[in-house]
């Protein structure tokens, strides 16, 4: 017997790194706590699934008494629409930290169930909540003796400034030439594909692993469930922030969008692109859309990824190296 099948009951994470969870799992509530953010839990699996294009949702069939309520439930890939339900209802500030499940998400720096951190702040913005999860990631450093500082830049003044071209106005050949010498077929992609390779081969690698860069104000098509405005130059641009701790993405925030109808035409254009790569659509997460009716609340929300942020703590690329087991052992 080879010794890969010898050890695959043991752990893939070191013990030290199970121990660094626990701490880092106790300061994110010490640190909420502090601030009256309320820790809730909400569903893993409901009758709506995210329908965003380039995310895979899980889905199950339940077998037990539905009442006639579908019996295909989708495991949530972020708490996020329950979150919302709850804000809608009153509930105020509120986080959770707990598991979301994506398909098709597995190796090194990826695993198909992993822990997320979201947070909600009523009458906030996007620009003051990446502030605050700075500071979340600042107290998750110190455990381990780093820090790094906060700089925000507005995502077109990042491509103006490191790669001399306007991302909302170059042509889609320009975005092109500006990957260079990274090879990319080119079959299928549209704008926000080859801005998003600038990004991820352009842009990440070169950020200083001792700044905490949020990005800030990102191009209208790539809204998702953010508010939209104009900005000086009238470009309209979604309020949505990225947090990057040296070239590793942490969290995504939106100023949130309160419009029901909007909401609802987005997700629908979200259905139309997964029909038209011939990708599964599950069905819309109408509570969250009557909640949205109802009223929300102003706020800001963010989404942190709390595997990925073990790892930049660590300085490892394995996910593995901070899961007790990963999807191999699991």
């Amino acid at each position: 017997m080879d010794r890969e099948r010898i050890d695959a009951w043991a752990p893939t994470a070191g013990l030290d790194a199970l121990r660094l969870r626990a701490r880092l799992n106790a300061a994110v509530r010490a640190f909420f706590a502090a601030r009256g953010v309320l820790e809730v839990e909400t569903p893993v699996f409901s009758r709506g699934g995210n329908t965003e294009p380039n995310i895979a949702p899980f889905s199950l069939d339940f077998s037990g008494r539905t009442d006639g309520a579908p019996r295909t439930r989708w495991l949530r890939t972020s708490p996020e629409y329950a979150l919302k339900r709850l804000l809608a209802a009153g509930a105020g500030d509120c986080y959770e930290l707990g598991r979301v499940f994506r398909d098709g998400e597995a190796g090194g720096r990826h695993n198909p169930e992993f822990t997320m951190l979201e947070w909600y702040r009523v009458g906030w913005d996007h620009r003051r909540l990446a502030a605050e999860t700075a500071e979340l990631v600042r107290a998750a450093l110190a455990l381990v003796g780093r820090d790094a500082r906060l700089e925000q830049v507005a995502y077109r003044d990042l491509y103006r400034d490191r790669l001399g071209i306007d991302p909302f106005l170059a042509s889609d050949d320009a975005l092109r030439a500006a990957l260079g010498e990274v090879a990319v077929d080119p079959r299928g992609l549209v704008r926000d594909d080859w801005l998003d390779l600038l990004m991820t081969h352009r842009l990440q690698p070169a950020f200083d692993p001792g700044v905490m860069l949020a990005v800030h104000d990102w191009p209208a098509t790539q809204c998702a469930l953010a508010r939209l405005r104009r900005d000086a130059d009238g470009v309209e641009v979604a309020e949505r922030f990225e947090l990057y701790l040296g070239p590793v993405e942490l969290a995504n925030g939106y100023h949130e969008l309160l419009d029901a109808a909007e909401q609802r035409a987005r997700f629908e254009r979200d259905v139309a692109v997964r029909r038209g790569r011939g990708a599964a659509a599950p069905p819309l997460d109408e509570a969250f859309l009557a909640a949205l009716a109802h009223g929300l609340p102003a706020c800001a929300g963010v989404a942190l990824g709390m595997d990925r942020l073990l790892m930049a703590m660590l300085g490892t690329e394995r996910i593995a190296d901070v899961l007790a087991f990963d999807f191999a052992r699991s």
